[in-house]
């Protein structure tokens, strides 16, 4: 991640310059480049958000977001997939969801990617905790491992059989080796 230094600018000011590709976050007062997403991030935020909607948006139950800024506690930030429950969800009159979210997601998910900072990621995820947010996930491709945060516990370290824990309510069965099978896409 790159970060640019930029004292004098407020989140407010911050929010209404225009998007960049990848996204900017603004954390404590610095601009902070997300890293452009390669093959297999994609791939499993692609599959992760299918198999979340899939069993989650019929039922009104939330809506698992790609790269959706979220603005809370003096961050903007943008997760890999940001699960938002319905009823926290806020709609148009045109039942469209609005552009601006100025809440914690209810779940976090971020991927690592190899030029970014684990730390980084992780202050993240604990901000998002500290908002409101029920879940964290921090997948690291790498080393086909998941770290779980919850709120008020130590993180929890899952690998190979592991379950993944869901947010209440979302009946979605998935192991570390299940999430990570998504990466094969060519049998022989």
């Amino acid at each position: 991640m790159s970060v640019a230094k930029s004292a004098s600018l407020t989140l407010e000011e911050f929010l209404k310059l225009p998007e960049t590709k990848p996204a900017s976050l603004y954390i404590d007062g610095e601009i902070i480049l997300k890293p452009m997403p390669k093959t297999r991030h994609s791939r499993l935020q692609a599959k992760l958000i299918d198999g979340i909607n899939e069993v989650i948006e019929k039922r009104q139950i939330a809506y698992a977001f790609p790269e959706l800024r979220c603005t809370f506690g003096g961050r903007s930030i943008v997760p890999d997939v940001a699960v938002i429950r319905w009823q926290q969800i806020e709609f148009d009159d045109n039942g469209e969801p609005v552009d601006d979210v100025l809440i914690a997601p209810n779940w976090t998910i971020e991927i690592l990617s190899p030029d970014q900072s684990s730390n980084r990621v992780t202050s993240n995820i604990l901000h998002c905790l500290k908002y409101g947010c029920q879940l964290g996930w921090l997948i690291d491709p790498d080393d086909r491992s998941v770290l779980v945060f919850q709120p008020h516990q130590q993180p929890e370290f899952c690998d190979k059989g592991d379950s993944l824990p869901v947010l209440d309510g979302v009946d979605l069965k998935l192991t570390v080796e299940q999430l990570f099978g998504w990466l094969k896409m060519k049998t022989e």
